[in-house]
């Protein structure tokens, strides 16, 4: 079983990236396919549900994850909860066999997976004016208004991760390798991205 794990800057073009890659690989790729199952599992709302494993809320609820977890009512449904239920979805999609995961902490969740793990960021412009680019034709924000909420939403991510890792995320130590996607057009690189992958794979198999 072979799993790349891709965590990333918010605008820096990492989930393009990891969908190029598992493309190129053969593999499957999951995403947001993490929190459609956990909504499904649930019975939840996924934009609501996304919202709240997203939110730095998190970061001031206690996690038990070595306790066995049973389904709380609606009303006592916490965040902690639904962050250990998308944990057991990651585990159970990365068992099925070769695959690309993006976000979610990933790398930490299946650490004795061995995956290889790449992190994928970008300089302020870069992320903005991918963000740009990206976002709904009605969502029309100033450079100053793109850059706070990058910041915020890499700022959630860094504090959700540290719930579940000694690891800091984003720290280079963390990862077998970082891909800076500053002014670089996102496929031209998968190819060189893929080959590493390979190498890296073929050793972890030795």
């Amino acid at each position: 079983m072979n799993v790349i794990t891709v965590s990333r800057e918010f605008g820096s073009g990492g989930r393009e990236l990891g969908k190029r890659l598992a493309d190129t690989l053969g593999f499957n790729y999951y995403d947001k396919e993490i929190i459609t199952a956990v909504a499904k599992e649930l019975s939840m709302d996924e934009a609501y549900l996304e919202r709240a494993t997203d939110s730095r809320v998190l970061s001031r609820i206690p996690l038990h994850f070595s306790r066995t977890l049973t389904r709380p009512s609606a009303f006592s449904l916490s965040n902690s909860y639904l962050l250990a239920q998308q944990h057991k979805i990651i585990k159970e999609l990365a068992a099925k066999g070769d695959c690309v995961i993006v976000g979610r902490g990933a790398d930490a969740v299946i650490k004795e997976l061995d995956p290889v793990t790449l992190f994928v960021y970008a300089d302020m412009p870069s992320k903005i004016k991918r963000c740009r680019s990206r976002a709904d034709e009605n969502e029309v924000l100033s450079d100053r208004e793109w850059e706070r909420r990058i910041k915020q939403v890499d700022k959630s991510r860094a504090e959700n991760y540290a719930l579940f890792s000694p690891a800091a995320w984003g720290d280079m130590h963390t990862y077998h390798l970082c891909v800076n996607t500053s002014n670089i057009e996102i496929k031209s690189i998968v190819p060189m991205l893929a080959s590493y992958v390979k190498t890296r794979l073929e050793r972890n198999s030795v």
